[in-house]
């Protein structure tokens, strides 16, 4: 992953005023994978590859009871740069990975090693850079979602920032905030730095860049998941806020997860957006995840 040297120059945001009720169009070029039933591709248990990890046991079983089919392979062999699908993946089937998170990078080889076996990815490596990338959907949706600048890993935060009087900082790189010790929320400018090397440490590496986003106060245990399938917006209790619908609008992606949650004003705000794949269930219960896939909501 390149960082980006200084603050990435960010595109306007296209909006689309309105509130939608139907699914969004898929973008042009897009081919279509009408009439092939979905595949679901999950990680196995490292000691048993016969069985998932017990992370997705429960969604794989909801998954094969709902009616759809899934492979497992090995995780730790794909990061060894080998791939085996059990049971193996016919030609010309739409997989749709539910796993662990990848880099952009890793994806892509998930996806070839799919392509090799004549399957389809049923998002493409642009799709989840897109949705998976904090700066690739931020310009899309910025009225939605705190304001946020991203710099370099190494940037000078106290000069880049040095305009800025906000409230507090909340700290990630382009995908995860730092979940230990004191958490990803600064005071100024000039905490961030030591955050980025303690966020090292845990974790290895910065993946991409930093994001620097302006604190908002949010109203505790209000933030919901809600996942876009082929451009309609679902929900765990089955309502959807229009701004989720707006979300789906304006992201080109067949399958990603879109975090809201309500500010101290009861505004409902935009929390981040994810790919799919890799985005956990949080509230959702694996018999109406594995029902959402398979058409039958």
């Amino acid at each position: 992953m390149n960082a980006r040297a200084g603050r990435i120059a960010l595109e306007n945001p296209v909006i689309i005023g309105r509130h939608l009720t139907s699914p969004a169009p898929m973008g042009p070029g897009k081919p279509s994978l009408a009439g092939f039933a979905m595949h679901l591709l999950y990680p196995s248990d490292p000691f048993d590859p016969k069985r998932p990890d017990e992370q997705y046991l429960d969604e794989y079983q909801a998954i094969l009871a709902a009616g759809l089919s899934a492979s497992l392979f090995s995780f730790e062999d794909f990061e060894s740069g080998n791939f085996r699908a059990r049971p193996a993946l016919e030609g010309g089937t739409p997989v749709l990975y539910r796993g662990w998170m990848l880099t952009p990078e890793g994806y892509r080889e998930l996806v070839e090693h799919l392509q090799r076996l004549g399957a389809v990815a049923f998002t493409s490596v642009a799709d989840y850079r897109d949705c998976h990338h904090l700066p690739q959907w931020y310009p899309r949706l910025a009225r939605f979602t705190c304001e946020t600048r991203v710099l370099a890993a190494d940037a000078n935060f106290t000069q880049a920032l040095a305009d800025l009087h906000w409230p507090g900082y909340f700290i990630k790189d382009y995908v995860k905030s730092l979940n230990t010790g004191s958490g990803s929320l600064v005071h100024t400018p000039a905490d961030i730095a030591p955050l980025i090397e303690r966020m090292r440490q845990y974790r290895g590496q910065i993946e991409g860049g930093v994001c620097v986003r302006r604190r908002e106060d949010y109203l505790d245990d209000t933030e919901r998941r809600y996942f876009v399938l082929n451009g309609q917006a679902y929900g765990a209790s089955g309502e959807v806020p229009a701004l989720v619908h707006e979300c789906a609008a304006l992201i080109d992606s067949r399958f990603f997860s879109v975090d809201v949650v309500l500010r101290a004003d009861g505004v409902l705000r935009l929390v981040e957006v994810g790919d799919g794949q890799v985005s956990d269930r949080k509230e959702w219960p694996a018999r109406r995840f594995a029902a959402m896939l398979a058409g039958a909501l």
